[in-house]
Order: C-alpha cells, then sequence, then structure tokens
C-alpha cells in the first residue's frame, strides 16, 4: 500500500512539498492586506470586564482563585494590573484553611460543586475563629441557581455577595478565538452536563453584538443543533461593547458550528504540524508551554565582526534534562517566526529554519559594507528586529531539535503506521495485535486508547474477542483506575469503543451512531490517491496537516464555504494556471469566494453521518450595523471580503486551525474566524473523559 508510507517518505520530500507550500504562504501574505475582523475588542472588552469586577470591592482584597482560570486570564491581564486594582495578596481556591490579610475576601471560580463546598468550609471556619471577613463571589461566566442552594444549606447564603464576572471569548491568535474551557468535551459526552451549550450561546451572542449578526447558522450534531436553536431565540442580556462601524469591514456571512463528536477521527490521530507536535509531546496550554529555561535566555550578542557566529550558531542545545522551565507564551505578537512556522508540516520546518538562518546571516554581514553613515543608521534600525528574528531562530531550532528524537522512535513511528493502515482499511486485525504489543513496549496509555478508539471508529467497531484481550492487557498495564475511561468510552454518547458483533441488549440510539467511515472516505476524499504522483500533492490541499488524511471536519467546512475544494485541489488549479512556475501567478488568478448557499451539492453526504444537520436562514435587520446591507449586496458587490465563523462545539485542534487556514489562502474575499470551547489533543481528550489530569500520570 503507497499510502501506507507517506509519513516515512515524507521528510525526504521535503524540499519539494514545502516550495508548494511556500507558494501558498506568500500568497497568504499578499491577502493580509484584506479587512479582518478585529479580535483585540474581545480582550480589552475582559480585561476591563476584570477591572470592573474588582473594583465593585472597595479598598484592598484578597484574591482566592479558581487554578483553572489562571491560564485564561494569563491572556487577558498580568499581575500588576490586579495590584493596581486592589488585590493585595492571591491564592488558589484549593482545600485546607485560608489566612487572608485583608477584610475583603474575593473568590474568582467556575460554578463547580467542588469549589463551591471548599468556599463554605473555609468561611465557616473564619466564622468558629470569630474572624471578620466581608466575603464576594464571582461566577465564571455567570450566577447560578445551584450554587446559592449549596450555600444555603451549608448556613452561609447570608454572609457571601454573590455577582458573575462574565469572561466569554478569548483571542490566542488574531483569527482564533476560544472560551478556553478545557472541561468542555468531557463535561458535554460524558458526564451528560449541558451548560456549555448555553455559555456557547451567550458568548455567540455577544459575538453577533459585536460584529453584526450571523445571516446563516448552518451545522451538523446533535448538541450543535440544540446550540444553533438556542442563538435564534431570545437570551438573557449580557454586557458587550457597542458595536463599532470600524471593526466591521468583514462582516459575517455564516457561523458553521461543528458538533465534536461529528469528527472524532482527527484528534484521535496524531498531529504533524509545527506547532501540533508541540503540543503532542511538549503540551500547549492556554497558548503558553513550558520550556527549559536556557532556551529562554537571549543569546549573547551577535558578534558584527563575525557574522558566520551568528544565527548558525544558534543551533546548538545544551542538554535540557532535570533543568528548571519557565512558561513562554507562543504568540506572533513577540515571535516573528511563529506565523510562518506553525502551521508547517514538521517535515518542512527545518527547510524555513536554515533558510531563516541564511537570511539573517546575510543581513548581519551588511554591517561590514555599511560604508556611510546613512547606511550605518539603516543597520542600526534594523538591529532590534534582527536580534528579536535571532532570539526566535534559536528558540524554534531548540523546540525542533526536541521533537526530532521523539518523532524518530520506534514506538512514535509504529503509532503512525497503525494509524494510517487504520485509515486505510489494511489488514485491520494485524493493526490490533500490533496496538497490543505496543502496550509490551511500553507505549503511554493515551497512544493506545487512540489507537483503539481509531480502529473501532473506521472499522465500525472491533472484534469482541480481540477487544477483550488488549482491554485486559490495558487494565493489567497501566491499571485498573482507568476501567471507567473503558466503560465512558463504550457508552452513549460517546460510543466509539465498540465490539463486533454488538451485544443483543445494545441501545438502538447506540447501533445507529455507528459511524460510516468508509463511505466518507471516498465521497469527501479523505486520502490522498493511491499513486506515487500523488505524494507531492499532499501540500496542495488541507491533507498535508496529516501527511496525506484530510481531517472530516475541516472537509465539512468546505462543503460550505469551498465545495470545490472537495472534489479537487484548488492549490493544484492555480498551479497549473502559474505560467512562470514561481508560484507567482497564483495569487492574481485567485477565485473570488463563492457565496455561501448551504449544504448545496453536499446533502447525501451530510446524511449518512449521524447527529442533526441544520441550515437556519436569520434575518437580518438594517438596524444592526452600518453594514447591515453587505450581505445583501454580496451577490452585487464585485469583491466584498467576508467572514465566514466556525465553531468547534467540544474542542478543536492545532491541525484542524493550520487546515482552515490553508483554505482561507485559496480564494480572494473570505476570511475565516475559528470559534472553539478549547483547543484540544487526542492526549487531553482521552486524559479528561479519564479524569486523570498530570498528577495521576506521573504517579502522584
Amino acid at each position: 500500500m503507497q499510502w501506507v508510507a507517506v509519513l516515512h517518505v515524507l521528510p525526504d520530500m521535503a524540499a519539494a512539498s514545502a516550495s508548494a507550500f511556500d507558494a501558498q504562504t506568500s500568497s497568504g501574505t499578499e491577502r493580509d492586506n484584506e479587512p479582518r475582523l478585529d479580535v483585540e475588542v474581545l480582550k480589552e472588552t475582559a480585561r476591563k470586564a476584570l477591572i470592573d469586577t474588582l473594583n465593585a470591592v472597595n479598598g484592598a482584597k484578597t484574591l482566592v482563585l479558581d487554578p483553572t482560570l489562571a491560564g485564561p486570564l494569563g491572556l487577558i491581564t498580568e499581575v500588576a494590573l490586579l495590584k493596581h486594582h486592589g488585590v493585595d495578596k492571591m491564592f488558589w481556591l484549593e482545600p485546607g484553611p485560608l489566612t487572608p490579610t485583608t477584610t475583603n475576601v474575593v473568590y474568582l471560580c467556575r460554578p463547580l460543586i467542588k469549589y463551591v463546598k471548599i468556599i463554605a468550609d473555609q468561611v465557616k471556619a473564619h466564622i468558629r475563629e470569630s474572624q471578620k471577613h466581608r466575603y464576594t463571589l464571582f461566577l465564571v461566566p455567570r450566577t447560578s441557581t445551584l450554587v446559592s442552594r449549596i450555600l444555603e444549606e451549608e448556613g452561609i447564603l447570608g454572609d457571601i455577595t454573590i455577582s458573575s464576572y462574565n469572561l466569554q471569548f478569548i483571542p490566542i491568535a488574531d483569527d482564533v478565538i476560544s472560551l478556553e474551557n478545557d472541561n468542555a468535551f468531557k463535561e458535554l459526552w460524558v458526564d451528560g452536563d449541558e451548560t456549555v451549550i448555553f455559555d456557547s450561546a451567550l458568548a455567540l451572542n455577544s459575538l453577533q453584538k459585536v460584529y453584526g449578526r450571523f445571516p446563516r447558522i448552518l451545522g451538523k450534531g446533535d448538541y450543535a443543533s440544540r446550540l444553533a436553536t438556542l442563538l435564534t431565540k431570545s437570551l438573557p442580556e449580557q454586557p458587550s461593547p457597542s458595536s463599532d462601524t470600524s471593526i466591521l469591514s468583514a462582516p459575517f456571512d455564516s457561523l458553521i458550528i461543528i458538533d465534536r463528536t461529528v469528527d472524532m477521527i482527527t484528534p484521535l490521530l496524531t498531529q504533524l504540524t509545527y506547532e501540533g507536535l508541540v503540543d503532542e509531546f511538549i503540551g500547549i496550554k492556554n497558548s503558553h508551554v513550558e520550556l527549559p529555561v536556557s532556551l529562554l535566555t537571549p543569546p549573547s550578542a551577535p558578534n558584527p565582526s563575525n557574522p558566520n557566529a551568528t544565527p548558525s550558531g544558534s543551533a546548538s542545545v545544551t542538554p535540557l534534562v532535570n533543568e528548571k522551565t519557565k512558561k513562554h507564551h507562543l504568540t506572533t505578537t513577540t515571535d516573528p517566526l511563529l506565523a510562518e512556522l506553525r502551521d508547517l508540516n514538521f517535515s518542512s520546518v527545518g527547510k524555513r529554519l536554515s533558510r531563516v538562518a541564511h537570511r539573517l546571516d546575510e543581513d548581519y554581514k551588511a554591517r561590514l559594507q555599511a560604508k556611510t553613515v546613512a547606511q550605518l543608521r539603516d543597520f542600526v534600525g534594523k538591529l532590534g528586529g534582527l536580534q528579536s528574528e535571532h532570539q526566535a531562530l534559536r528558540l524554534h531550532t531548540s523546540l525542533s531539535e526536541m521533537l526530532s528524537p521523539k518523532t524518530r522512535t520506534d514506538l512514535f513511528n509504529k503509532s503512525l503506521e497503525v494509524q494510517q493502515n487504520l485509515l486505510a482499511s489494511y489488514e485491520v486485525p494485524t493493526q490490533i495485535s500490533a496496538i497490543e504489543d505496543m502496550i509490551a513496549h511500553g507505549a503511554s496509555m493515551e497512544t493506545v486508547v487512540r489507537l483503539l478508539c481509531l480502529a473501532s471508529i473506521t472499522g465500525g467497531g472491533i472484534k469482541a474477542k480481540a477487544l477483550d484481550s488488549v482491554k485486559r492487557e490495558l487494565l493489567q498495564a497501566y491499571g485498573y483506575n482507568y476501567l471507567p475511561l473503558l466503560l465512558s468510552l463504550a457508552a452513549y454518547p460517546l460510543a466509539i469503543l465498540l465490539p463486533i458483533p454488538l451485544p443483543v441488549s445494545t441501545p438502538p440510539v447506540v447501533v445507529a451512531s455507528k459511524y460510516p467511515f468508509t463511505t466518507l472516505r471516498k465521497s469527501l476524499r479523505l486520502l490522498i490517491d493511491d499513486n506515487p504522483e500523488a505524494l507531492e500533492e499532499v501540500e496542495n490541499d488541507i491533507s498535508y496537516t496529516y501527511s496525506g488524511y484530510a481531517p472530516i471536519s475541516v472537509r465539512l467546512v468546505q462543503c460550505v464555504a469551498q465545495k470545490n475544494g472537495v472534489i479537487s485541489n484548488p492549490a493544484e488549479r492555480s498551479n497549473a494556471d502559474d505560467v512562470d512556475g514561481k508560484g507567482k501567478g497564483s495569487s492574481a488568478r485567485k477565485l473570488h469566494a463563492h457565496p455561501i448557499v448551504g449544504w448545496k451539492g453536499f446533502e447525501d453526504v451530510l446524511g449518512v453521518i449521524p447527529g442533526k444537520t441544520f441550515d437556519i436562514v436569520q434575518k437580518v435587520p438594517a438596524s444592526t450595523n452600518s453594514t447591515a446591507s453587505s450581505v445583501v449586496s454580496l451577490l452585487r458587490s464585485p469583491e466584498p471580503t467576508t467572514t465566514t465563523a466556525v465553531f468547534f462545539l467540544g474542542g478543536c485542534t492545532y491541525t484542524e486551525i493550520a487546515a482552515l487556514r490553508w483554505v482561507g489562502r485559496q480564494n480572494k474575499g473570505r476570511k475565516f474566524l475559528i470559534v472553539t470551547t478549547g483547543i484540544v489533543s487526542g492526549n487531553s481528550l482521552i486524559d479528561s473523559i479519564a479524569s486523570t489530569g498530570k498528577k495521576l500520570r506521573t504517579g502522584d
């Protein structure tokens, strides 16, 4: 099977594939002149709301913070701002005594029972000790009747003032906003708690107030359908900034809602983009990654008299074993290389870094060629940017060298081989045996469970005897505390780890939820063609993110926003039009994005996927904003730019973000705003279902 060999061949063809991607990236740069929604407005809104929340309590205050909110709050504010608005000391909200230093005690947390119980215990302890404090509880993102009831049962409702801090979407990139709710998937599909649907509806409604209404709401999935229905109803008023005509230059043309369970295959696969692999192996939490301190320390100033020793010297990496780590914010604001590296297939990263190093080398050499005062002034003006790029190059070179050995291990390559064979339905029983062997060779629990679920979804289940055998070995190897995990994966509404044949007692709803992967593989063109020439076309399609597999979720978005991209590769047609062969003619001939006309042409494909399919056309009032008529004028205006919002209910991966960015580069006139409940990976989903977290995984 030639498709199975794609990943092993890909590093060798990096030079050819990188050039194809470079053409896409360069044409994408030209599109930066097109108007885009300014998501920084959302950050400023969240920041101002936090300040107003703190100022609602007069005087100095002790802040007791929900640990899961620290990351999201770190994206919108800093400790200095909190101190400026009266915060004297901060404590984590955790069991045990609390020793506040001020009369005012402010609790900031999500409305979870475990947190309310902790608060009740601490307040009652203070009352017993005759401590006098004024307590204020701010719930995120809104108040809860359940919280009031629990505090009333604990007998302290009268001692606490309850309010809310309306934290909603947080920008994590200029085209990505997130609720940063790590537990959304588990709450919906394991706990059966639909609160996140209502919270998402309120957040999306606030988004409409800022940027204008969604003229059309489309999507796939049962929970996605409930969310869409909520959006069409009258929702409670939420404080939000008024619409500003200056930020409405690229109005919404639609909202596409994708239910995470509509495509469980994509997060189970190993992400193969640069940012995706960093998330897989190191972990990215709230856009921050824990890195050895030595990688984040600026290098000594480059010596202009020896330019050859500058960027190229950044490749050396000191041993990182047992070294102290520090959180680093991965953002294009301070990292000049991140934007061009993050979405590359990892096989292309080395060549790109080498090219940047060579360019910096040449730029530093310009110092030696500066003869006049004006030339020296020009060089000094560029020096700050060069040093910033030099530090970024050093960081990403070191990161790549940390990732490379991990991608060369036998277990990693065996895992990729099993994934590829399962996607191609190639010798499935052999792949199940390979998964068993991986348990014996010390593969992580998450890797084994991901592969098992992948085998079940792609094959419509796993033969009962083989499944029981792997489950038994898994529990014996990793611990019987993972039995609830296996039960949750097999139970409705998840039902992604099923035996063949299904037991007679299986509920009809589970039988109906079997995933038609083999049908979709052909109708949505999920795999590249099985021929040698196709290897060179991988990066001309969204399948470059997985070296030959196209994420189903993004294919569904293409069914709405880029219909021709489902049938064939748009980049191939652009390259065919590129007469000079240098990727320069493609952007000039780039077609304008077609209007949103719903699922037209793909109704049959959507019909075989479990879950509701919906397409709701909303009326856009003339008073919504100054560009209210823009939706109607789409067909009249020759080159309008609109924004398609894609909401992932249950989380999305970095590879799906990369794929959507790729889709956005293929046409003029359409920007994508990626909206999600949070960023997920296969490991984070499995861990959340298992409720393990890092402590249990490290044996604590």
